[in-house]
């Protein structure tokens, strides 16, 4: 791609989408990113594969999970199973997403969400919750899942900092998806 960071403006809102289904104020409609994304995707020089996954990471992040599952289910591989676990993660089916993930295997943006995600944990005094979702310095998405579920139930307290991870998991995911072959 040209220039990944153009498709970074996307997840530019004033808060980060919530851990379940949505919708939150701020976000785009699905016609608003479609027109916008149409263009940019166009000019890019990624596969259709990939091109469809971008569409369905950034309106999976604009809480257009319909339109995001429609795309990600027909699209083989770590990449489209990793937007798939995303979005039931958020449905929130959470056994479902579970098992997308185990499709996912080690991805390769796992270690750029390691290495962003365990200083905020740090920072946030959330020495705990870095010790489950980044083990010896490895991501583990499917403590992610637990946490969310458990958060989802109310007994993980701190769901903002859970939201800034999965901008976090959306932003690293979405730079894998630009700009690798």
């Amino acid at each position: 791609m040209s220039n990944p960071l153009d498709l970074k403006r996307f997840f530019a809102s004033t808060e980060a989408a919530d851990l379940g289904p949505g919708p939150r104020p701020g976000v785009q409609s699905q016609k608003a990113l479609e027109e916008q994304l149409e263009a940019l995707l166009q000019q890019s020089e990624l596969s259709r594969e990939r091109r469809d996954l971008v569409r369905a990471l950034i309106l999976l992040w604009h809480d257009h999970l319909d339109a995001a599952h429609a795309i990600a289910q027909n699209v083989e591989g770590a990449d489209g199973a990793f937007v798939h676990g995303i979005m039931h993660r958020r449905e929130p089916d959470f056994g479902n997403a579970a098992y997308w993930f185990r499709r996912v295997g080690r991805h390769s943006a796992y270690p750029q969400m390691a290495l962003q995600v365990a200083p905020l944990l740090i920072s946030a005094s959330e020495l705990e919750l870095a010790a489950r979702l980044v083990r010896d310095g490895v991501w583990d998405p499917f403590a992610f899942i637990d946490a969310c579920e458990r958060a989802s139930s109310g007994s993980e307290p701190n769901q903002r900092v859970l939201r800034e991870i999965q901008r976090i998991e959306s932003a690293a995911l979405l730079e894998s998806l630009a700009t690798t072959a």
